[in-house]
């Protein structure tokens, strides 16, 4: 290939023929197709990458895009770059040079830092940039090579998101938005007009576009003095996407309250809404938004609730084997009350969707009281709390009573009242499923006793507990095996023994992961069976160490033992499953 030049088709095919990656077969069939006018503005390599063909040097390999990527930077000798948009600041990279020169050279500036500026290119061999880009910045210039289509879809769609910020900042002019403390209560007098203006509705447009191609959960909109940080939360873990002006950030607020039919004028105290809208995928997506007055003014996030979840069966949720038997033999039950227990954000309600999902049979009424709905599935009834006109989970169950419900699923017990009903709804013959905030399983019955209710009922009424977390799992596309010490794996599931596997996988890293080597979320549960045992240990002063002691003894199985067995199956790592899952020091006395 030529200096000066932009790659053309055939140099990449004589090149590729000559390597060793296509047969004469392949080359004559790219040369001589006819290509459409779409086609033939694509990158050499984009185009052969959508053929599909077989890369002739790898057995069951294609020649796709990322691997011709790699071609082409070996062959170029300039590093590869895979432009991942989470780490990019936008805002900057956009200002050092014009959307028209980045097209024009096929060039993207993807990274600044005070030593040098990194830019990203799909022509290799085209060069007469940098001089002038690097007299305009006055900084050194490190070029490397990214994938054709990124380049081509991240030009656009970062130069976009720049317009319409900066066109946005332009209407809100030079009004001041800081609203700190001492200005909180005036902020109800704010309106908001820019609300509605195009440049907002793409911001916003853009924002959730780009959450749901990232697989978040959550959206974080957070006012700070000068700025406005946007983060996402990715199988667990916060990553900032950008940062928006105040005043920008004021007007996609306004925006979210708009589309979740919330008032807009309101800003001194929280509120809540939802949205309905549409993924990439054509999918339906449901959107609960909450707001927060904060020191800097109103912080919003947007939780996203995947309508895959209630299709999800109980091996994709991570219940296996012995837990999957043993939470079957809880549900299959006609009347009693299942808890789920947990921290915010470990899966108890997806647990409980999926599981209503297929007890909802035609011939069952299933009925929910929830605060907020979280999903709306049509095989429920769903009931949404309102305590303004006094409808709270105590009367709602108490109303469900008198619809001839067979299977309750109860957001959550807070207090005596609320857990005095789902009682009396499990003595008259109905199944009752909630949740509760606990570290473990054997806590949920001591918490109970604590919100006042008795221990007869107790006894008499709940099935099991199942404690929960949700680990990150490895990619399956880069994963790789990886060894760990005996003295590591004792350590991971004491006071239990277990056989140690002979290897076990660790994150490595990939385009399809973000180059984190985790993909996913799966739970690792502990659950505790009510037997008539255990029953008998549970009064009005019983301690949750025997409790523990009891259920260990019936075969109940720590949420890091539970962990371990993902580990053996290179699912999940050590790291991960020591993150998130309680210490087992309380075991262990347990055991002694």
């Amino acid at each position: 290939m030529i200096a000066g030049t932009f790659i053309e088709l055939h140099q990449c095919v004589n090149e590729l023929l000559a390597d060793g990656r296509l047969n004469q077969q392949d080359a004559n069939l790219i040369t001589s197709a006819s290509r459409t006018r779409e086609q033939a503005a694509m990158h050499p390599i984009s185009y052969i990458a959508s053929l599909k063909l077989h890369d002739r040097k790898s057995e069951g390999a294609l020649l796709d895009e990322g691997t011709l990527s790699e071609w082409m930077s070996h062959v170029s000798q300039l590093p590869l770059f895979t432009i991942d948009p989470l780490k990019v600041n936008v805002s900057l990279i956009t200002e050092v040079m014009s959307f028209a020169f980045a097209q024009r050279h096929h060039i993207l500036c993807v990274e600044v830092n005070t030593h040098e500026m990194i830019v990203a290119t799909s022509q290799p061999y085209i060069s007469d940039w940098e001089e002038q880009l690097a007299h305009i910045t006055r900084k050194p210039i490190k070029k490397v090579f990214a994938n054709p289509t990124d380049i081509e879809r991240y030009t656009v769609e970062f130069y976009s998101l720049s317009h319409s910020v900066f066109g946005a900042s332009g209407i809100a002019g030079n009004r001041s938005f800081v609203t700190n403390f001492e200005q909180l209560l005036d902020l109800g007098s704010l309106k908001d007009p820019e609300a509605n203006d195009q440049h907002v509705v793409n911001i916003v447009d853009w924002l959730l576009q780009y959450a749901f191609d990232q697989r978040a959960s959550d959206i974080h909109i957070e006012p700070r003095r000068e700025i406005c940080k946007l983060r996402f939360r990715i199988d667990g873990v916060l990553h900032q996407v950008y940062e928006l002006p105040i005043s920008v950030a004021v007007a996609v607020i306004s925006r979210l309250k708009i589309l979740g039919r919330m008032n807009v004028a309101e800003k001194r105290k929280p509120q809540d809404g939802r949205i309905k809208t549409k993924g990439p995928d054509g999918n339906e997506i449901e959107l609960r938004l909450s707001t927060l007055p904060t020191a800097f003014g109103e912080k919003m996030v947007l939780r996203i609730f995947d309508p895959d979840v209630l299709l999800r069966s109980f091996v994709e949720l991570g219940l296996m084997d012995e837990d999957q038997a043993r939470w079957n033999s809880m549900t299959a039950k006609s009347h009693g009350i299942i808890l789920v227990t947990g921290p915010t954000g470990s899966g108890k309600t997806t647990t409980l969707y999926s599981s209503l999902k297929q007890l909802a049979t035609p011939e069952v009424n299933v009925s929910t009281v929830e605060d907020p709905i979280e999903m709306i599935e049509e095989s429920f009834n769903q009931t949404q709390v309102h305590s303004a006109i006094g409808l709270d989970f105590a009367a709602g169950v108490r109303t469900l009573l008198r619809q001839d419900p067979d299977i309750i699923m109860v957001g959550e017990i807070r207090d005596n009242e609320t857990g005095q009903m789902a009682v009396q709804a499990a003595l008259t013959g109905h199944l009752v499923l909630s949740t509760l905030h606990t570290n473990d399983a054997p806590t949920a019955i001591t918490r109970l006793l604590d919100l006042g209710l008795p221990s007869f009922l107790i006894r008499s009424t709940v099935l099991g507990v199942m404690a929960q977390r949700l680990v990150r799992t490895l990619c399956p596309h880069c994963k790789a095996e990886s060894d760990i010490s005996q003295q590591e794996w004792d350590t991971l599931v004491a006071p239990w023994t277990a056989p140690k596997p002979d290897s076990i996988c660790k994150p490595v890293g990939c385009l399809e992961c973000r180059n984190t080597g985790y993909l996913g979320r799966q739970g690792i549960y502990e659950i505790m069976l009510m037997t008539d045992t255990l029953s008998q240990k549970i009064n009005d002063r019983c301690d949750f160490m025997v409790l523990r002691k009891q259920a260990i003894k019936e075969g109940m199985r720590s949420l890091r033992l539970s962990g371990a067995q993902k580990i053996a199956a290179g699912i999940t790592t050590v790291e991960e499953v020591l993150r998130v899952a309680p210490s087992t020091d309380e075991y262990r006395q347990a055991l002694r």
